[in-house]
């Protein structure tokens, strides 16, 4: 039987392109921040997880004064604060600024008064440790940033039992008192604490990317379980290459998020569907960081 060949055209491309970035539950857009968050209604977000560029002269960014850096992101923060929802949310994941004369300056403590001008109460400092990265000359290497939890009111998501961790000794019990021989602690684990080991994505990592910078998905994962339930909407302004969208969708909530660069754009739709086909590969959240002085570096068979 006869079939007419398919005619090549930009039309035809640009429609493959569109439903190939499909998704009912994902909304990325290669766009400035700005511009995609004025098109959201007010309080339709449950959490904001982000990790903004850090002044420092990476490829997706401009170097620019810290006085200039500074207003650019109360702008974005001002946006993020109308978007959340009462209960909801704010995650700012930050590192250093340096000088031009090597100063340091800690992005999440000049940040924090912008968040207080809105009304917002800090929740927690999570300090995000991981063991690799530049080695420095003339300071100690850095080997943490933080996040700054944020809410918008005193009636916010927290439930710590999806995030709790193994505890050191599962098999303590009281010894003493009207509870004595009981176990003492908390049969699903502990609370993670505010200071999370989790490593960072370097050229061995499975999630690695052409991002110089992208974060580990299960940093957001915690996030999202711990502060949002099933279909909340997760927005991440400075998307990247998708981590947090990622993240969202393995756990069934919604995600927005946006970023100037198409490349990463690109990367971060790949990723979603790939997660969609099950062909995504990510550290599993919790598994312990790999030791040399173990068997199978303690990650077992």
């Amino acid at each position: 039987m006869y079939s007419p060949k398919r005619e090549h055209s930009p039309q035809l491309e640009l429609a493959e392109v569109t439903r190939l970035k499909r998704d009912a539950k994902v909304r990325i857009e290669c766009c400035d921040n700005i511009g995609f968050m004025r098109g959201l209604a007010d309080e339709s977000v449950q959490l904001v997880v982000t990790s903004p560029p850090y002044n420092i002269g990476k490829s997706y960014e401009k170097r620019t004064s810290l006085e200039r850096y500074v207003e650019g992101q109360a702008q974005v923060i001002a946006e993020c604060v109308r978007l959340l929802a009462p209960s909801g949310s704010i995650c700012w994941q930050i590192g250093n600024h340096i000088g031009d004369d090597g100063e340091v300056f800690p992005l999440d403590i000049v940040l924090y008064p912008i968040f207080k001008q809105h009304g917002m109460k800090l929740r927690n400092r999570i300090v995000w440790h991981f063991e690799h990265g530049l080695h420095c000359t003339k300071r100690l290497s850095g080997r943490h940033e933080t996040i700054l939890w944020m809410t918008k009111s005193d009636d916010y998501i927290f439930d710590v039992d999806p995030i709790r961790v193994p505890a050191k000794y599962p098999q303590k019990k009281h010894f003493k008192g009207p509870r004595r021989g009981e176990l003492s602690g908390n049969p699903m684990g502990k609370n993670p604490s505010d200071v999370w080991v989790i490593p960072n994505v370097k050229s061995n990592h499975v999630e690695k990317t052409a991002h110089p910078c992208q974060f580990p998905v299960e940093l957001v994962e915690r996030l999202v379980l711990s502060m949002t339930r099933p279909n909340d909407v997760v927005l991440d302004p400075y998307m990247g290459v998708g981590s947090t969208a990622v993240a969202a969708i393995m756990h069934g909530r919604t995600a927005l998020g946006c970023d100037i660069s198409s490349g990463y754009v690109e990367i971060a739709w790949d990723r979603v569907h790939s997660w969609r086909a099950g062909t995504l590969r990510t550290r599993p959240m919790n598994r312990p960081v790999y030791d040399p002085t173990l068997p199978l570096g303690g990650h077992g068979a």
